[in-house]
């Protein structure tokens, strides 16, 4: 894919991998339809809190609308606690309901929400993690949100194949990044600019998974020793 005259839908666009993906696809060539909290400076934007249900379907009927030319879509959009649920906590429950909607509801609904509109050759990229494949135990309800997503994504693939649609659903498995999302030396992370540049040149290149940095490592070792994988997440 040339990103060069596309339209791209991308949720979580103000900050972080988002912010770096929006601004590396403008100068790709691209129309960026951005998707946060507050509209993103610079971009067609469309505010809402993906966490409030129908929040996904407004998304996309605003595009169908607006931009039905659109044919490019990644969900980016997360959040992660870092609780430990051994601790009692009344806000624990909220919490819970606020990850799980931001993290998985709504790229699956807007995933299904956004079918209807997209032609044949279209792309469909969810941004998952290395801990979809190992969990880490700082991050409980990240780590369950995104190996569903990663399930989710396989399994759309299976249905669109099958369906002979000619759209590319791509899994892009995030590394640990400098941004506020995630605890941890920033020395170690890598870069929003990086990572980002490291998704669109998967998507780009037709990759239906897209190892991201350490990841790369972290595919090895869990498929030789899944019990090494863990202890090394642990």
């Amino acid at each position: 894919m040339v990103f060069a005259g596309k339209v791209v839908l991308l949720t979580g666009a103000s900050r972080g991998i988002g912010r770096a993906m929006a601004a590396q696809l403008a100068e790709a060539g691209a129309q960026v339809l951005a998707v946060a909290r507050q509209p993103v400076p610079g971009f067609d934007s469309f505010a809402v809190d993906l966490a409030e249900p129908g929040a996904a379907e407004a998304v996309a009927a605003w595009v169908a609308r607006s931009h039905p030319d659109c044919s490019v879509l990644i969900n980016n959009a997360a959040v992660m606690e870092h609780t430990r649920y051994t601790t009692t906590d009344p806000a624990h429950a909220a919490a819970i309901r606020r990850e799980v909607a931001i993290n998985l509801t709504a790229p699956i609904s807007l995933c299904v929400a956004m079918l209807p509109h997209l032609p044949p050759g279209a792309v469909i990229c969810n941004v998952t993690s290395g801990l979809a494949i190992q969990p880490t135990a700082e991050a409980a309800t990240y780590c369950a949100t995104k190996a569903g997503l990663r399930a989710f994504t396989k399994a759309l693939r299976y249905q669109l194949d099958d369906a002979r649609r000619g759209i590319q659903v791509s899994e892009a498995i995030m590394t640990l990044v400098d941004t506020t999302l995630s605890l941890g030396d920033p020395l170690r992370k890598l870069s929003p600019e990086a990572a980002a540049r490291a998704v669109l040149a998967g998507i780009a290149a037709g990759k239906r998974e897209i190892w991201v940095e350490r990841t790369k490592l972290l595919r090895v070792v869990n498929r030789v020793s899944p019990g090494m994988a863990a202890r090394i997440l642990r």
